[in-house]
Order: structure tokens, then sequence, then C-alpha cells
């Protein structure tokens, strides 16, 4: 009995380690299969949006799109089935990503066009999937997780920034253009796009206390949605050398067993 348990729980860990990549045998090919798949799936999304598409071509997308859901459905009821606790699988992060890569393609053909069009919207959540097997993009989110309260601080100021912005050019320019900047939130608009430095030219100051507001502003802008880059990358760098800490320790020790193993024995 003991045995059998034994025998199945290392099943369970070497599909988890398949999975996700790990197992030497078949993790690496599986972890390209599905970083095809997923980026196959969106390019078959994108062709399938375009207006003068033959029928057969979108009858080999819907295919496509079939098998595509088979396939992560299938890895879905794997990875529940290998998790060493499968509810706090499903209601987890990537238990949800995984779900949602395929759900939303058996409801496609129920509700109307606005319905249909947030399924498939959802479907492309199924990119998120990417980020699993890939090292580089996992390193990246346990940076964004290790500086979180940090990133959450400054999209506090930069969302206080935006209302102040509003705020300020609606009093400099409501007078003088009450259909540009007819309320504050009308002028919500204008500060997105001013404190980002992206500048539509839609809404322009034409006053020369707007023009002094908005150099004020596009300077702030600058400098405040520069800081989170900064600190992304200080949270990448620190990763990096703690990594390369952890490796040279490794190194170490292997280093003084195997001279400990070469040492002779003293003999009384």
């Amino acid at each position: 009995m003991l045995g059998l348990k034994a025998h199945d729980s290392a099943t369970r860990r070497r599909i988890r380690d398949i999975l996700d990549g790990q197992d030497k045998a078949f993790g690496h090919r599986v972890a390209v299969a599905l970083h095809t798949l997923i980026v196959m799936t969106a390019l078959a999304f994108a062709a399938s949006t375009m207006p003068d598409l033959p029928d057969h071509a979108r009858i080999i997308l819907l295919w496509f799109e079939r098998t595509a859901v088979t396939i992560f459905m299938v890895e879905y009821l794997l990875r529940i089935f290998a998790a060493e606790r499968p509810f706090r699988y499903i209601l987890s992060f990537w238990g949800i990503i995984d779900l949602l890569a395929w759900m939303p393609s058996l409801f496609m053909t129920v509700g109307g066009t606005a319905a249909i069009r947030l399924l498939r919207l959802m479907q492309m959540v199924r990119i998120l999937k990417i980020i699993r097997y890939s090292r580089a993009l996992r390193r990246l989110a346990r940076a964004f997780n290790s500086v979180r309260a940090e990133l959450a601080l400054f999209y506090v100021i930069a969302l206080f920034l935006v209302y102040i912005s509003a705020v300020g050019i609606y009093f400099f320019e409501h007078d003088t253009q009450p259909e540009a900047f007819s309320s504050v939130p009308a002028s919500l608009w204008w500060a997105i796009v001013t404190l980002t430095t992206v500048g539509y030219g839609d809404a322009i100051p034409v006053t020369i206390g707007g023009k002094l507001f908005t150099s004020l502003i596009l300077f702030m802008g600058m400098g405040v949605f520069a800081v989170p880059a900064g600190v992304i990358t200080s949270a990448l760098v620190g990763r990096d050398i703690e990594e390369i800490e952890e490796s040279l320790e490794k190194m170490e020790s292997s280093d003084e067993k195997a001279r400990k193993k070469k040492m002779p024995i003293s003999k009384s």
C-alpha cells in the first residue's frame, strides 16, 4: 500500500516537472511546444479578425482553435491531478489563467455579439502562460513582486498628479476653451496624455498660464513615470547578484567537500 502511494506521488511529481519544463527528458520539449502553441493561437486570433479572409481559411483556423483548446484543457486537468493541493491550484493565479486559456472557447456560440467579443478577449489571457515557461519572464515577475510596495506608492502619486493636473488645466483653460475643458472629469483625458508625455494634440492649452502649467506637468510626468523603470531595474540587478552569490556559495561548498574527501586519513 505504501509502495503504491509512493509510486503515485512520484508520478504526480514527474507530471509537474514535465509541465513546468523542469524534467530532464521531456521538460524542455514540452515547454517549447506549449510556447509555440500559445504564440500560434495568438497569431490565429489576429488572422481570424481579417474581414476578407477566405472561408476555407476560417475553417482551418476554427479547427486549429479547437485543437489548441483541447490541449490546454488536457494540460489543466493534468495539473489538477498532479497538484499537491488541487483546490489550492484551482484558486491560484496560474490555475485561473490555465482555466481561462480554454474555458471561454466552449461558450463562443452562446450569447450576443458583445458577449462573444468579451469571450474572445478573455481567450487572449492564455498569452500570460508564456511567463510560466520563460525563466527571464519569471525573474521579471519576481522583480515586480519584490518592489510591489514601491510601485504602488508611485502609482498612487501618479493618480494624485493626474487629478491635480486636471483641476489645474480646468481653471486655466475653461473660460477660453469651454468645450475642450468643460469640467474636471473631462480634463482628466488631457492630464493622462500629458503626464505620460504622449500628447495627442486633441486638447491643447492656449493661455499663457495654461502653457506654463503644462510645461511644469510635462517635467513632473517625465520624472514620475521614469522612477518605476529604475526601481524594477534595481530589483532585477539585485536578483542577479543574489543568484551569483548563491552559485558561488554552492561552488565553494562542493569544492570544500571534494577537498575533504581527498585529504588522507591519519593513522594513529
